[in-house]
């Protein structure tokens, strides 16, 4: 059983985590990690992405991650719901992110884009150690002029 309670978990992901990646603090979002952790970003068909506290040989660091994110978007995060299962120290968290390109940025003339995200959390001593997201960005396609013709292993509805 945790000794941390439903609250400090909703603190710990609502504004230790992102909180700090909307403030642009990539060392205080990273602090919210274990030495020993992983990010897992899963999106569609795409490659899965890793990222570790401590990386070894290739591998890359967490600090990546956050570094492309901030260098070419502001990041909004909103309504967020979670689950929290305290006995297994595990939180799940659902939610919206507005990302506005950066001026310069490559994406730029993507315009902003809403992505739906969906990130689940395993916990130690109060902090993240493994994490994974998954994310749809149901615009984008139509920002860009191109549809798949179907989205893997569901027929697209008419």
């Amino acid at each position: 059983m945790s000794k941390f309670d439903r609250a400090y978990y909703v603190n710990l992901v609502e504004q230790g985590y992102f909180g700090n990646v909307v403030k642009e603090d990539i060392a205080a979002a990273c602090a919210c990690f274990t030495e020993d952790s992983q990010v897992v970003i899963y999106h569609g068909d795409n490659e899965v992405r890793r990222f570790y506290g401590s990386p070894q040989g290739d591998q890359l660091p967490l600090e990546a991650f956050y570094d492309h994110l901030l260098g070419n978007y502001g990041a909004l995060f909103e309504h967020f719901e979670h689950t929290i299962d305290l006995e297994s120290e595990r939180c799940a968290a659902n939610f919206l992110v507005t990302l506005t390109p950066k001026p310069g940025s490559a994406y730029e003339e993507t315009g902003t884009l809403t992505l739906n995200n969906s990130n689940f959390f395993r916990c130690r001593d109060g902090k993240i150690y493994y994490m994974v997201i998954y994310y749809a960005n149901p615009t984008l396609g139509a920002k860009l002029g191109t549809q798949s013709a179907s989205p893997t292993g569901f027929p697209k509805s008419n």
